[in-house]
């Protein structure tokens, strides 16, 4: 699989769902037993917003490589018509930009890095 040549949509789609099973996982150990909380808390992170307002941070504190800031610039310039209705179209773009990320890393094998970036997320 050449990973430089997949669309950054499908790129975002994979860390869609490696980042939801990583916010999952990790409320879950925080001993969290019912569905609807864990649902309710997840959502503070999963959500648009949510991503990026880690994505904010991880590039105001200068942790992204060169590399990794042109992945989440080619997910947030991809043109797409449409956004959801619960929110503004640049944090739709910004988020999209860092599911892209998150999917590349995953996708590129770079599970190391991944994990890097995936532990300044304080999940409580």
């Amino acid at each position: 699989m050449d990973i430089d040549t997949i669309n950054v949509i499908v790129l975002a789609y994979m860390g869609d769902a490696v980042y939801d099973t990583y916010i999952r996982k990790k409320l879950i150990s925080l001993g969290i037993q019912k569905v609807e909380e864990l649902q309710n808390k997840a959502i503070e992170y999963v959500s648009a917003k949510g991503q990026v307002k880690i994505l904010n941070y991880l590039m105001d504190n200068n942790i992204l490589s060169n590399e990794e800031l042109d992945i989440v610039k080619r997910g947030r310039n991809n043109k797409r018509s449409s956004h959801p209705k619960n929110t503004d179209i640049l944090t739709y773009k910004l988020s999209t930009g860092f599911e892209a990320l998150i999917g590349y890393l995953y996708l590129s094998n770079k599970i190391d890095r991944l994990e890097a970036i995936l532990g300044f997320i304080e999940v409580r």
